[in-house]
């Protein structure tokens, strides 16, 4: 179980409120400065020789005395949010193995290293269809163990968070916004967020206070496949946030699982052509475990 708030991560969340530094950013950062600690006093100068861009830099110049790192914990702590950096022992295990793994994570809740994860995700306008097989799925694969992870939007994602919540199995959440109360987007899971931090945990690699922007959410969906041994997409339209992260999930090394659905329906095109491209077809939550070597 992590402990609020981790003392030593101040200067990743110091560093991650100028914005723009990313995963890539803080790597160089740590490879030239060997600790961000010794980054946050260093002269503007010695950015550039870190390797990073020029616009970085200016950002880390605008920004940087505005911040206080000892201030902004305390924000943190009074929020009952804590950190998780990617030198933690606390790190999820599956998630430091993709290629751009978050330098930092926030997390309400309890997000624990060793969870065995399974991403559900899909489209915002299900169909009753969907609805029907989210919820069945999604419960045989909470009881078999699986802490369930999704993105929290409407649709899919919402009755996968649902449905571990009411089977009493953990589920976690991750955000394209800031996992502080005022942030948690969209607003009208709010109340759900509040439950599933009480069962599981509520993730974002963005700052407290970070608003829904669109560039946001195609970011966050590598790490719900980061996080999971595999997904499965239900319904999901051509244009579909739910492809990204199967994708995401291809490029990761994951197993892709696919719902199919009646082809004259718009929703079906994802995971059938998922299917057409090799994503495993799967009926019911045993042809997962089983692709999973998981006992039923």
């Amino acid at each position: 179980m992590t402990e609020f708030v981790n003392p030593k991560a101040k200067y990743y969340n110091a560093f991650n409120l100028i914005g723009g530094i990313g995963p890539v950013g803080f790597k160089k950062i740590l490879t030239y400065f060997n600790s961000l600690d010794n980054a946050w006093s260093a002269e503007i100068k010695e950015f550039k020789k870190a390797g990073l861009t020029e616009f970085t830099i200016e950002q880390i110049r605008k920004k940087r005395y505005k911040i206080n790192p000892d201030w902004e914990m305390e924000r943190l702590s009074k929020q009952g949010i804590n950190l998780i950096t990617l030198q933690d022992k606390d790190y999820p295990k599956l998630l430091k193995e993709i290629y751009d793994p978050p330098a930092i994570l926030y997390v309400r809740g309890n997000l624990q290293s060793n969870d065995k994860c399974f991403g559900v995700v899909g489209t915002r306008k299900l169909s009753l269809y969907g609805s029907e097989i989210a919820g069945l799925i999604t419960a045989d694969l909470a009881k078999s163990g699986l802490t369930i992870v999704s993105g929290l939007a409407k649709g899919i994602d919402t009755i996968a968070h649902q449905t571990a919540l009411r089977t009493n199995n953990r589920t976690i959440a991750v955000l394209g916004s800031g996992v502080d109360k005022a942030s948690v987007y969209p607003f009208d899971n709010q109340s759900l967020a509040e439950k599933i931090s009480r069962n599981g945990a509520v993730i974002s690699e963005f700052p407290i206070e970070t608003q829904p922007l669109p560039q946001n959410f195609p970011q966050r969906n590598r790490i719900v496949s980061g996080l999971s041994l595999g997904i499965l997409v239900i319904e999901a339209p051509e244009k579909s946030g739910a492809l990204i992260t199967a994708r995401n999930a291809l490029e990761q090394n994951r197993d892709v699982f696919a719902i199919p659905g009646p082809i004259i329906s718009k929703n079906s095109f994802g995971p059938n052509n998922l299917i057409k491209m090799g994503a495993k077809l799967v009926s019911q939550a045993e042809d997962i475990l089983e692709e999973l070597n998981l006992n039923f």
